[in-house]
């Protein structure tokens, strides 16, 4: 399976200004995390950051927290029950009438909750094998279609990095790269954004 445009969005997770330094390769991690972000605004793509304890780690990255539409201030490791995936689903659609007034026999049943318009979640961050890790995890049990951005994540170290993608590969997460994202969302080099993205990579 390819990733479509159409049908994704992007959650960054917690570059934080003072917890950057620490992480393993983190300039290059930092870069691809504005790639993704930048293309993502190309193809209409709904990008949302996340920050643990802002207060003490600090905000996101300037450029990131720009190009997010919003970005959730979270203490909790996993950001799904502080209100990502609230974000993530559209709202439930209410049938119109007074169902109730009608006999029991013709009311119609109340409609299931509608799945995610975009369920598959692109997702990279910081650390690895914590908060996008815990994150992650919590949107696989959602029954969102993870796709983990291997080169835009990173940990202190880089046993706890590689660790995280062998468990959310184990737990049925796609591992991907920049390019491959970029690529899959453009699917031909007719497309019209092509050529920025192309500059976005090299």
């Amino acid at each position: 399976m390819l990733l479509d445009a159409s049908e994704s969005q992007l959650v960054l997770v917690d570059y934080q200004a003072r917890l950057m330094p620490a992480i393993f390769e983190g300039p290059a991690v930092l870069a691809n995390a504005r790639r993704l972000a930048r293309m993502a605004n190309l193809f209409d793509v709904p990008v949302f950051g996340t920050e643990q304890n802002p207060d003490r780690l600090g905000p996101n990255d300037p450029e990131l927290r720009e190009l997010c539409r919003k970005t959730l201030a979270k203490m909790s490791f996993g950001a799904v029950g502080e209100g990502l995936a609230d974000w993530l689903r559209p709202p439930v659609r209410q049938g119109g009438g007074n169902a109730r007034s009608l006999p029991r026999h013709l009311q119609k049943p109340a409609p299931a909750a509608p799945a995610a318009e975009r369920a598959v979640i692109v997702m990279a961050g910081c650390e690895a094998h914590v908060c996008l890790l815990q994150t992650a995890l919590e949107l696989i049990e959602q029954e969102f279609d993870l796709w983990v951005v291997t080169d835009a994540c990173s940990s202190r170290t880089e046993r706890n990095r590689d660790a995280a993608f062998d468990r959310l590969a184990g737990a049925g997460a796609e591992l991907v790269t920049t390019e491959m994202v970029a690529f899959e969302w453009l699917r031909t080099a007719e497309h019209p954004a092509f050529k920025e993205v192309q500059a976005l990579i090299k």
